[in-house]
């Protein structure tokens, strides 16, 4: 293992705290990448051409920008990179309650749970969902009282959690997410997946894990996945490619061989296409934003 390390957050959310609320001003990002043991709703508004990074995604924000995160394992940064803006506006939220505490396992809560799980990768919403949402953001930090405050970013959570549209962000194998999945066939699809990405993966082998034909497994498991067979095995072997490129000083051609491509070639094309850039450049791209610790 190499020294570069995720600086872990010590927040100011206290332990009888529901919530902390922060609003900055700022004319730049110098926070370096981070993570915390508390959840984060996270707004920045006035800042194109921000890099927000997730665990293994990387994406240039627009005009505006909302993410939620909910594991305590994904480190996260919004970095300065492109945008040229003097009047950047952060409004950032970190909770405590959630998945672990069954605050949220009464009926009427359950789109946030739902949404807090997806959140285990990353979400990023919409744009038509900020704005939903914009006013009690904009409000939040002004609002008097904390049980008042509590209710209008509950009401955020269920507007946004029914709003649709959110995007996960960082990939499962990355983000260490437990897979789950209504089907116990493609769940069992998934799991020998994960434990076996570093082989060659047949069609036939998985079919017959699911007791299917090919073509009627190969349909089934778009269905339930909204993915292709051979995409969902890419991502899952670019997560595990990027923890290694990042916390390893293995080289780029080991890596490709332990994450099942035996083609250096093939396996730099495919990384390139997925997350914009070489394996060696991600690999530079993020160390400049770790530290040391």
């Amino acid at each position: 293992m190499n020294g570069f390390h995720v600086m872990h957050e010590i927040t100011l959310l206290e332990e009888q705290d529901a919530l902390y609320i922060a609003e900055r001003h700022k004319k730049e990002f110098d926070y370096p990448i981070h993570n915390h043991e508390e959840y984060e709703l996270n707004f920045v508004e006035h800042a194109p051409g921000v890099r927000r990074i997730v665990g293994d995604c990387t994406e240039i924000i627009g005009e505006y920008d909302l993410a939620l995160i909910a594991s305590e394992n994904l480190e996260h940064v919004w970095e300065q990179y492109q945008c040229t803006s003097n009047d950047i506006r952060e409004i950032t939220v970190h909770f405590k309650f959630g998945l672990d505490d069954g605050f949220f396992e009464k009926r009427p809560f359950l789109p946030i749970r739902n949404m807090l799980k997806e959140a285990q990768k990353g979400l990023a919403f919409s744009t038509s969902a900020i704005m939903k949402v914009y006013h009690d953001i904009d409000m939040l930090s002004q609002v008097n009282g904390k049980f008042e405050a509590l209710l209008r970013f509950l009401r955020i959570l269920d507007t946004l959690a029914r709003s649709g549209g959110a995007r996960t962000l960082a990939s499962s194998s990355y983000a260490k997410v437990q897979i789950e999945d209504d089907s116990k066939r493609v769940l069992k699809v998934k799991n020998y997946i994960n434990e076996n990405y570093m082989y060659e993966l047949k069609l036939e082998t998985l079919a017959d894990l699911a007791n299917m034909s090919q073509s009627s497994f190969s349909r089934f498991f778009r269905m339930h996945t909204g993915r292709t067979l051979s995409d969902y095995i890419i991502d899952v072997r670019m997560g595990f490619a990027s923890r290694l490129l990042l916390n390893t000083e293995e080289s780029v051609a080991n890596i490709s061989f332990k994450c099942g491509y035996n083609n250096l070639s093939n396996f730099n094309r495919i990384f390139k296409r997925k997350k914009g850039c070489s394996p060696s450049e991600f690999r530079e791209q993020y160390r400049k934003i770790k530290i040391i610790v």
